[in-house]
């Protein structure tokens, strides 16, 4: 899928053991330093996969498979690029409607998506997983003590994935912009924000959060989300409960983790409140 930059967003289609249904595609939406490849897209894949529905794994601009053809990354407000990802399905893929999954950051652009042109596109209904819904606070979160190993590690994968880009996809003062910082707050306030036309990383935060952009969900949708999550306060999924939009179904569950949800099922907690949901959005 190329844009009018000449970036390429690579995606994975796949079709269900019987071929091509009349049932909607579902579309997946990774979260950050994610692709189309990660675990948890393959299994909800394969739960689609099972009960009949066809699956587009998408990775985002800069991401996986596309990391080498883009010289722009995504964000979590860059919800413009999955409008322009659908627009480029061939008809015969979108003819049946369209049902929308996004996890962790991912999911926090497709809210806002689903704010600015969800009614553009023959979305039926979508969900979001662990997304961070308050970018600012979550941003924060990842400086508590107890989230310091996880945060160094998903730094490194930040700076790596950011500078693996063509190799003029960087000036030299963003490459040591990338090199030096030692936060994600810093990532978004140095790289992320001017890259991308944000005064900085509080200016990003608040035009991007994606509970701002609740209300104006018109498709059902449901966020799941869980008390425990270390990285993505529950706070604000209950102001997000407050939203005054009916289209909205939250389920914040008292353990779960980060796009965790595991039981003794084979299947993910999370991906089968998915499946339920979307059945019954289809079933009236």
């Amino acid at each position: 899928m190329r844009d009018s930059s000449g970036d390429v967003l690579a995606a994975a289609l796949q079709y269900p053991e019987q071929g091509m249904s009349q049932r909607p595609l579902v579309v997946l939406i990774h979260g950050l330093t994610g692709c189309q490849d990660s675990l948890y897209m393959l299994r909800s894949a394969s739960v689609f996969l099972a009960a009949g529905y066809p699956v587009l794994r998408l990775s985002l601009r800069g991401a996986g498979p596309s990391r080498p053809l883009c010289r722009f990354q995504y964000h979590a407000g860059r919800s413009a690029d999955l409008g322009d990802a659908l627009l480029e399905l061939p008809p015969e893929l979108a003819v049946n409607g369209l049902l929308l999954v996004g996890y962790s950051l991912g999911g926090n652009m497709l809210l806002k998506f689903l704010a600015e042109q969800g009614r553009d596109f023959p979305v039926l209904a979508a969900g979001s997983v662990s997304a961070p819904i308050e970018l600012a606070v979550s941003s924060r979160r990842f400086l508590d003590r107890r989230n310091w190993l996880y945060h160094r590690w998903l730094l490194a994968r930040m700076k790596e994935e950011t500078l693996a880009g063509p190799p003029d996809a960087l000036s030299t003062a963003e490459w040591q912009a990338v090199q030096s910082v030692a936060t994600v707050l810093e990532f978004d306030d140095r790289h992320v924000a001017p890259r991308n036309g944000f005064a900085g990383a509080a200016d990003y935060y608040a035009k991007c959060s994606a509970l701002h952009f609740l209300p104006a969900i018109e498709v059902p949708t449901l966020l799941i989300h869980a008390e425990d999550d270390p990285w993505i306060p529950a706070l604000s999924y209950r102001k997000a409960m407050q939203a005054g939009n009916d289209r909205l179904t939250c389920l914040l569950a008292p353990s779960g983790g980060h796009v965790g949800f595991h039981d003794a099922s084979p299947v993910a907690w999370h991906d089968r409140c998915l499946l339920q949901f979307f059945e019954e959005s289809l079933s009236g």
